[in-house]
Formats: C-alpha cells, sequence, structure tokens
C-alpha cells in the first residue's frame, strides 16, 4: 500500500501503559528527539502515587504526554491526537481526551480477560464496537517482541519489558523521528550489558519496521521544526531549571552556592540535578529531614553563601519555624516550594497550587516572606535567579512556588548567553568603623550582611528578638514593634524593585482574567481560541504573589468582572478581594491535573454570555 505523508502544525501524542511498563522513559525519549528534530515541545509526566500500584488496575496506569509542534505549544495540550494504550486499563483512564478520529495503538496482549476485569470493561473495547469512533490499530506487541528476540538468551519477563521500546519505534515511524537520537541514548543507557543493549535495540528497530511494513498504517505525519530564534537549545524540566538557576544565580553573585535539602516528590530532582554541578563550586547535603535541610541553609548563608532549600507540600510544613528563623536572622535564603496535591501525604505525584495561603501566611509571629511563583518549565529558571536577587538584595527569606506539572514537564529551552543574564551585586560588610548589625539600607531597609570570622564585625545571631541598630538581645516591647514592621516595611518595599503588569488585551473592558503559576499556558490557549472568535478578553499573569505588582489594583479597576482559575479552593481569589475589595469570580479544580484550554475558555465565554456580551 503505498503511504501518504500528512502535514500538521502540532500533534499530541499520550504513552499509557502500567507503572512498570516504561512509559515516562518513553515519553521522555519521544520528547527528547522531537525537542533535537527543532519541534517546540511541552510534556506532562502523569503517574501513579504508589511506587507500585497493582498491574492493570485503573489507579496503578502511568502515561507521559506530549505536545510537540512547530509553533508554541504552551502546554502539553487538551486533546490527544495518538493514545500509545499498553492494556485496558490505559485506554479506559485515557479514552475520555482522545479527539475523535484520533489514533489509538493498542497492545492486544494486555486486553485479556484478566486485564479486562480490572478495568471494569464487560466486553473487549477492541471487538465490541464501542470504538468506532477512532482509528484503532491493535497488535500483539508482546507477541512481537519475543519473535523478535527469540535468538536472545532472555527471560520471558525481561523480553516482555522491551515492549515500551516497540511502541516507542512505531510511533517514530508514525511521526517520522529519526532513530539515531535514542539509539545512541540506549547505547549509553546500556553499553555496559551487550546482551540487554542489543535486545533492545532490535526491538526499538522492529517496532519502527513493523509500521514500515504493515499494510494497515497507511498515514504518516510530518511536523516540522519550529522558526526559532538562533541559538543553542535544549529541552529542559521545571526542576533542572531551577537547579540550572540556583547554580547561575550563585555565580552571578560571586557566591558560593549550598542547598541543604530532604527527599520529597516532586522536588527530589532539584537535589538530584544540583549534585552534578560539583565543577562550578557547589555543595549540597541530603539532609536527615526538611528541618535540619533549612537550617542547614541557614547556616550557610550565614557564613556568606547563596543558600537555597527544597521541598513540597508536607515538608514546607515542617520548614515553618525555621522560615521565621531566617525571618528574625534577616539573612537570604531561597526557598522552593514544587507544589502537590494535599492536604497531608495527598497524592504526590499530582500537581495543584494549594501552598498559596501557606507560602504568604503560615508562620507564627509576624514573618513575612517575598513569594513568587514560575508559570512554565523555562521560566523556572528565570524566577529562580529572581528569587536569589531579591534575597539578597533585600537580606530576607524568598520562597518560589512552582508546581509539579511544571517541575516535572519539559519544554524547549534557549540557553542563554553570558550577557542575556542579570548581575548579582554583593557587598559584604567590611568596615568596623561605621558597621552595625542594624544598621540598614535607606533605600531597601536590608541590613548588612557580615560574614563571621571579619575582625571587627562580630555580632550576635538567634531567635531572639533584636535591638534595632545594635542587634543585642532585646526584650523591649516598643522595638520587637518597631522591628516586626520595619521587618514587613522591607518587604512591602520590595513593589519597588518589581515590574509592573502589562495588560494583554485592552486596558479596560467586560472582563480581566488574572492567573499566577502554571495556569499560564492554558490561559493564553483558551485566549487564544477565544480570539479566532473576536471574542475581546484581557489578561494578566502574576509572578509575583507578595508584593503584588503596583499597578494591579488600577488594572482590576477598569474591568468590570475577573474572573482567576487556579488548582485551588480560591486562594488568590481570596487573597484579591481582600486586598482590592471587590468580587471575584473563582474557576477552581483539584483534581489531580492542570486546567484545560477549553475549560477556562468555556467560563470565560459562560461569564460574558450572562452579561450579553458574548452571543
Amino acid at each position: 500500500m503505498e503511504q501518504q505523508f500528512v502535514e500538521v502544525e502540532k500533534a499530541v501524542i499520550r504513552f499509557a501503559g502500567d507503572s512498570g511498563d516504561g512509559m515516562q522513559l518513553t515519553g521522555t525519549q519521544f520528547s527528547d528527539t522531537s525537542a533535537e528534530m527543532g519541534n517546540i515541545v511541552n510534556t506532562f509526566p502523569d503517574y501513579p502515587s504508589e511506587i507500585r500500584a497493582p498491574e492493570g488496575t485503573l489507579y496503578g496506569v502511568s502515561a507521559y504526554q506530549v505536545h510537540f509542534g512547530a509553533t508554541r505549544t504552551n502546554t502539553p495540550g487538551d486533546k490527544i491526537d495518538v493514545l500509545v494504550a499498553m492494556n485496558a486499563a490505559s485506554l479506559k483512564v485515557n479514552l475520555k481526551d482522545v479527539k475523535k478520529h484520533g489514533i489509538l495503538l493498542l497492545n492486544k496482549a494486555g486486553f485479556k480477560d484478566k486485564n479486562l476485569k480490572l478495568a471494569k470493561y464487560e466486553k473487549n473495547p477492541i471487538e465490541d464496537g464501542s470504538l468506532a469512533d477512532y482509528q484503532v490499530f491493535a497488535y500483539d506487541i508482546n507477541e512481537q517482541v519475543r519473535r523478535v528476540l527469540e535468538d536472545f538468551d532472555l527471560p520471558p519477563k525481561m523480553i516482555d519489558r522491551t515492549k515500551n521500546l516497540f511502541a516507542l519505534g512505531l510511533a517514530y515511524w508514525l511521526f517520522d523521528r529519526p532513530l539515531e537520537p535514542t539509539q545512541i541514548w540506549l547505547n549509553k543507557k546500556f553499553g555496559k550489558n551487550e546482551t540487554i543493549r542489543d535486545a533492545n535495540l532490535k526491538v526499538f528497530k522492529a517496532g519502527y519496521n513493523f509500521g514500515a511494513m504493515g499494510q494497515d498504517l497507511a498515514v504518516r505525519y510530518i511536523v516540522k521544526p519550529a522558526d526559532l530564534r538562533k541559538g543553542i537549545y535544549r529541552n529542559i524540566t521545571g526542576n533542572n531549571a531551577v537547579a540550572l538557576g540556583l547554580a547561575v544565580a550563585a555565580n552571578r553573585a560571586g557566591l558560593p552556592l549550598f542547598l541543604g535539602s530532604y527527599p520529597i516528590t516532586p522536588a527530589t530532582e532539584i537535589l538530584h540535578f544540583i549534585s552534578g554541578y560539583k565543577q562550578y563550586g557547589v555543595k549540597h547535603m541530603q539532609m536527615e529531614d526538611e528541618i535540619a535541610g533549612i537550617t542547614s541553609a541557614i547556616g550557610a548563608s550565614y557564613g556568606g553563601a547563596l543558600a537555597a532549600t527544597t521541598t513540597s507540600g508536607p515538608g514546607l510544613s515542617l520548614k515553618v519555624e525555621a522560615m521565621g528563623l531566617a525571618v528574625m536572622l534577616e539573612l537570604p535564603l531561597v526557598v522552593v516550594d514544587v507544589q502537590r496535591a494535599g492536604p497531608s501525604t495527598g497524592l504526590p505525584t499530582k500537581p495543584e497550587q494549594s501552598d498559596l495561603l501557606m507560602a504568604l501566611w503560615g508562620r507564627h509571629g509576624e514573618a513575612p516572606i517575598p513569594v513568587l511563583a514560575a508559570s512554565t518549565a523555562t521560566d523556572c529558571f528565570d524566577m529562580t535567579i529572581e528569587a536569589a536577587r531579591i534575597a539578597i538584595k533585600y537580606m530576607t527569606p524568598v520562597i518560589l512556588l512552582t508546581d509539579g506539572y511544571i517541575a516535572q514537564g519539559s519544554e524547549a529551552w534557549k540557553v542563554p548567553t553570558l550577557d542575556e543574564l542579570p548581575e548579582i551585586g554583593i557587598k559584604f560588610a567590611t568596615d568596623k568603623e561605621t558597621y552595625a548589625p542594624y544598621k540598614r539600607n535607606p533605600e531597601t531597609l536590608a541590613r548588612p550582611w557580615a560574614v563571621p570570622g571579619t575582625p571587627g564585625l562580630e555580632h550576635r545571631i538567634g531567635g531572639l528578638e533584636k535591638d534595632n541598630i545594635t542587634g543585642l538581645v532585646s526584650h523591649d516591647p516598643m522595638n520587637h514593634q518597631r522591628m516586626c514592621e520595619i521587618r514587613a516595611e522591607k518587604v512591602e518595599r520590595i513593589v519597588q524593585d518589581i515590574p509592573d503588569l502589562v495588560v494583554d488585551g485592552d486596558e479596560s473592558g467586560e472582563l480581566l482574567l488574572v492567573t499566577w503559576g502554571s495556569t499560564w499556558g492554558s490561559a493564553r490557549n483558551a485566549l487564544a481560541s477565544l480570539r479566532e472568535k473576536d471574542v475581546k478578553i484581557s489578561h494578566v499573569h502574576l509572578k509575583y504573589l507578595n508584593p503584588l505588582p503596583a499597578n494591579l489594583g488600577d488594572i482590576m479597576s477598569n474591568f468590570k468582572q475577573i474572573l482567576v482559575p487556579e488548582m485551588n479552593l480560591g486562594q488568590l481569589k481570596i487573597l484579591l478581594q481582600y486586598k482590592y475589595m471587590r468580587p471575584i469570580i473563582g474557576l477552581n479544580k483539584v483534581q489531580g491535573n492542570t486546567f484545560t484550554a477549553e475549560e477556562i475558555a468555556n467560563k470565560i465565554e459562560e461569564i460574558l454570555l450572562s452579561e450579553g456580551v458574548s452571543k
């Protein structure tokens, strides 16, 4: 049969199977190869919260979605063009997201009676006609890999584990991806075991050839490279971007970097990545718990390092007291919170934006801390540097919020040149004649940073209140009030050092969309779809949550309605209503996944229709 090539601007593919089927690896390889081909890539790894959920169950499904295209994608995609499903459960969980007439590549070996029962299917969907709205291509992939590897002396279970590479090869054929990048990766990954390496390479190539030799998959799809600005690009996750951002910020400030942390999903990878930067003078310690993680970082900051600690959900709770200590000490510290679905252990692998109020106010006493939020995986790099800059300039701990979606998802990142990176000025106190521990910069109210061991600059630190100027322990009630007010004013003054918001769209109108964090991508795509229908809508995105940008109130006053979509039950909405004294419409989701552009667009149209603005 003659093959037909169809060019598409963008496509979405999701690999789904049991946890342990290698779907994360498969999706990562597809993503990396697509990025290497010059496509804009946006990914979403979605895996079970349990380390080893029972095989074949609906809650044990692991998936990795890749949105790749010749133009910016913004999100991993609302609807799936191609679903690769390794068993019945993965089909059932993901079918609702597949486009009508989309492609289903199914592994028939995963649709036996036991699989169907675990997936709660009464009949085999491959045979009962229920998939008539889709293009179904069902093959016994397990049988295929056994034939391919019949000459290999490998246990059957090990042979079956290669089925993900057969599916990957088939997907590469469908989207005309080159085999070389994954072949190079396999050679490197399994180079020490020739048998395993050769088996994986053979199965991977067999999957590609199966598509080429087959008679039913007649259409192939081409996604051309994006027209990108000249430069060096790489695929990067948000966690990797945070690690790089910390290392670069320390370099630009001329300081050693210290990361004290304790592993917790989904923040652990930051610790992994930073351990690879030892050649740049980075020091890190995996501490015994979260409290030790942040207090070791505070100690490093006292010693003159750019210090950071990373965590997620319950870990942030454990750091609360030490964050108050950092406020009292007035030392720079970057606290990265990769938000996940809570409370308690919650859904540890799923994203949420529900730590906002805790980041803002979750401490005892009067302990204000600046709070920033990254919006995309690549933005994690820029906002980490920004968090470090503010922490150093204002001598304060800073909380940077990301979430599990952008932390583990990836996108194409243009590696900046040195002259594109900001300088972070440092001026340690050295003059013993003029030095006083709490003699402040009149502009920023930051106290001087005196490194221990500097002759004549000996001073006390600790959690007890300090006397203004001298830094001696003080129990004077009026001094305590004055110091609380100074620390609060210092954080408020950061507003003079952050950019004003720029409205995307008209400066006034019926509805203003306000977003923060990772909701940015879905909002951008929703706006694009609405504007194609001539729906007028304006948008601002908040990266600074404490203090808020100076012109936010004026912007909001120019609109009749304000809509805030967020992955919580209305935390930014509460903040904006409290601060600007006007009603806000919330669109709230706590389902362990992100908004689709369609969900946001539908809510906007619903509001405008109720106002008689849109038809």
